[in-house]
């Protein structure tokens, strides 16, 4: 159950949103939909056919009925929230509110950094920044709102760190930045703080907390004497590093926590808080040394990541109650799923499918192969979790900056976007939307036909049910949670755009491969990542940050990223960013390394040319009659899809190759050995945003188009490789004999040979659970789709 939170400013986002409680469960559990639509709509839940492109032989399992509109509103939006705050009735014999700030853009409304207000009717006192930037101290009674209780100083500088403090000695008050006085009013009171909670980032409204602020805060706190100048100078020379000593202190958070949702209060009067949504650890603090930086230790050097980054936007939970459940039986068939909301959408039907995954019941025998849904990097793209309904596929532009969003103030932040005042996002709630995940998305080129996310996965799926292999399916995420998973399977497949992996996962794959067992990668950008999650698995931290020292022109070329020295995950403490920089470097472990992008047109996408057409792999047991240099991983004729496109990999001593100078400090490893390359994936004619990364991921310089390799490797350290080196290889899946033939060929060295095509076996039925608003028909006819 999602924790409550305080009394929230609401959000209601129109059109129809929905998630699912769990991103995978067994057969024989309860999975229930989280729904907020401002229209009727039906509602029933499919099995995912064999069509990958269009919903002609998906499955349906269960008819929930028709339902009434019902809007959930979002809460978004991270503060500190501190329920014992100073007595309400008792007038203050003066005040010091002090805090290290970090204003981010301008959302055009006032923000609060200390407040105990309730406005209109309980208004005691607040630092704030106006909506134009300056620095402003509310003074009350505790009582009604007065607007000459305001008073309001010089503007603030956006994105750098600076000491604010508010002072009132029962006579004049004042506002202070960086030790020097902004503005100085008489003011004889009385100051009473009324009964609204302390808060940290925001402050009350009649409908609950607003006033939220986008900032980077250090260091708040709470005197009842006004400090003198010297010593406000004094805590500035100090950037944040010693807790104050005052016998008037009443209350100071010195934020060094570092994680979890509790903020302790270091003056001895209990006044500890909780962030609400979230906000974000392990930030540059006021006193961030670049120069002091420690690659291995973000505590080594006291004082560098002291602070709390928050945001009127953070959201990771929708909390949102549940609309329907159902109860799968234990026989129900494993594979990708969806509630399918089907509603009238400017005078059509639209369709909203909510992704989740089916597994063997807990406790069965394991199927000879396993299939990983790659569902961290879904869970990575995940832009715009509330983006305008539509009718036709969508389209989502590359680099993920989402679709167009239902509200102009509702979350679109992911992790290839940043929040709407411009910090960086390093976090995704499992307890959201996802509509990238829909079967139904594309990716651009726009006309390519080419997607990510489900829609790629699912054609590998399909094709191994027709071939007839059996095989069981799990989300990577599955893995996160029990990295024993993998120990009861010999062969494991990797499939699409892999990119983002937690520790965990990474060691259990290598332990899988190093008992002797096979690894099958369609893949491409494989990898590359690491992320962590939270205790709850509801939250996906991941951390990308520019280089020390790093070359501004080639901002461009990368996404979004935080500034340097905010790489470790506040999660584990530990580094984050590219698991080559953190000792798991894919290449060790599969044998290739992320190498490039190009995605610029529907033409950009390659082809790969036989290198060694003797291998055992082109040759048995079936014979694919292969030369040198013919080309395969296309659609008859050469056309789309094409399997070298969007992103790719390549093995070290290609990169090697590639690399022209070395970082100070860093070091060049040697290439494994046993590694054969048997196919190269070429791109001849360049595209528009192709980039070639060395092995240090700096840009250089293409090898005659060279993009992917795809290699078989017998490991030294022990098990087997197949990688294909590029994310379009599971797109050819299905529309090329010749990367069929392979795949074959690939599963028989492997182990795994088919049985009778599993899609002759009969859907399970399954029942309504509690669905709660709905008027379902429990035991409905299984039927196919007919769009």
């Amino acid at each position: 159950m999602s924790r409550p939170i305080p009394p929230h400013r609401p959000l209601a986002v129109p059109g129809v949103h929905g998630y699912a409680s769990a991103k995978s469960v067994h057969a024989g559990q309860r999975i229930d939909f989280h729904i907020s639509s401002d229209r009727p709509y039906d509602i029933s839940v499919w099995r995912l056919g064999h069509d990958a492109d269009s919903r002609r032989g998906d499955t349906e399992v269960a008819d929930l009925g028709a339902s009434a509109a019902c809007v959930q509103p979002i809460h978004p939006g991270s503060y500190v929230h501190v329920e014992r705050g100073l007595p309400a009735t008792l007038p203050l014999p003066g005040l010091t509110l002090e805090c290290w700030v970090m204003p981010w853009r301008s959302t055009g409304a006032r923000q609060a950094l200390i407040t105990q207000y309730d406005g209109p009717a309980h208004c005691g006192f607040g630092l704030f920044i106006e909506a134009d930037g300056a620095l402003s101290l509310y003074l009350g009674d505790g009582g009604a709102q007065r607007d000459a209780a305001l008073h309001i100083g010089s503007r603030l500088i956006a994105r750098r760190w600076q000491h604010v403090a508010a002072t009132w000695d029962g006579r004049w008050a004042a506002l202070w930045i960086d030790g020097v006085c902004s503005g100085r009013w008489p003011s004889t009171g009385p100051v009473c703080p009324g009964p609204a909670p302390l808060r940290l980032g925001a402050a009350g409204e009649p409908h609950g907390t607003d006033a939220l602020a986008d900032v980077d805060l250090a260091m708040p706190a709470i005197y009842e004497r006004a400090l003198p100048a010297d010593e406000i100078a004094a805590r500035v020379a100090l950037r944040a590093q010693q807790l104050p000593s005052d016998p008037a202190l009443r209350a100071c958070w010195p934020l060094r926590e570092g994680r979890g949702d509790c903020v302790a209060d270091a003056s001895g009067h209990q006044r500890d808080g909780r962030i609400v949504n979230h906000g974000t650890w392990m930030i540059r603090g006021p006193a961030f040394d670049e120069e002091a930086e420690d690659a291995r230790d973000p505590f080594a050097v006291p004082g560098q990541r002291q602070g709390l980054r928050l945001a009127s936007d953070d959201l990771y939970d929708c909390r949102w109650a549940a609309s329907h459940g159902i109860t799968l039986p234990a026989d129900a068939r494993p594979g990708l799923h969806v509630a399918r909301l089907r509603f009238d959408c400017e005078g059509r039907e639209a369709v909203y499918d909510i992704t989740f995954l089916v597994k063997r019941p807990a406790g069965a025998r394991p199927a000879p192969l396993l299939v990983l849904c790659a569902m961290s990097s879904w869970l990575a793209y995940a832009a715009t979790p509330f983006a305008r309904n539509q009718v036709d596929d969508p389209v989502w532009p590359r680099r993920s900056t989402g679709l167009p969003n239902s509200h102009p103030q509702a979350p679109a932040f992911c992790s290839y976007t940043c929040h709407h005042a411009g910090q960086p996002s390093y976090f995704t709630g499992l307890r959201m939307p996802w509509p990238n995940a829909s079967p139904a998305a594309l990716y651009d080129p726009a006309g390519s036909g080419f997607s990510q996310w489900t829609r790629l996965e699912r054609r590998l799926h399909a094709w191994l049910e027709r071939e007839g292999y059996q095989f069981d399916l799990v989300a990577d995420l599955d893995v996160h949670a029990d990295p024993d998973l993998l120990a009861r399977y010999r062969t494991v497949v990797v499939n699409g755009h892999s990119e983002y992996w937690s520790t965990p996962v990474v060691d259990a794959f290598d332990a899988m491969l190093r008992r002797g067992g096979n690894a099958l990668v369609l893949s491409g950008n494989t990898m590359y990542l690491r992320v962590s999650f939270d205790e709850a698995m509801g939250v996906m931290e991941q951390r990308k940050n520019e280089e020390r020292g790093a070359d501004p022109a080639d901002a461009e070329l990368r996404p979004p990223a935080g500034p340097f020295g905010e790489a470790f995950h506040s999660q584990d403490w530990a580094r984050g960013g590219q698991l080559r920089a953190v000792g798991r470097s894919a290449a060790s472990i599969i044998g290739l390394e992320s190498a490039g992008w190009g995605f610029a047109d529907a033409e950009d996408f390659g082809v790969y040319h036989v290198a060694d057409p003797g291998h055992v792999l082109f040759n048995h047991p079936h014979s694919l009659g292969l030369e040198r240099g013919r080309t395969f991983g296309h659609a008859p004729g050469g056309g789309l899809p094409r399997a070298i496109g969007h992103e790719w990999d390549l093995c070290t001593a290609t990169l090697l190759h590639m690399t022209h100078d070395t970082p100070p400090g860093a070091t060049l490893p040697e290439p494994p050995a046993g590694l054969t390359v048997i196919a190269q994936g070429i791109r001849r004619v360049p595209g528009a945003m192709d980039t070639y990364l060395d092995w240090h991921s700096r840009v250089t310089d293409s090898l005659d188009g060279l993009s992917a390799e795809m290699i078989y490797w017998d490991r030294p350290q022990g098990g087997h490789v197949f990688h294909a080196g590029a994310v379009g290889a599971a797109w050819v899946v299905g529309s090329d004999p010749v990367f069929d033939g392979l795949l074959r060929n690939v599963l028989h060295r492997f182990g795994c040979k088919p049985r009778r095509p599993s899609g002759a076996l009969p859907p399970a039925r399954w029942t309504r659970a509690a669905a709660c608003g709905s008027a379902a028909a429990a035991g409905s006819t299984p039927r196919s789709s007919p769009s």
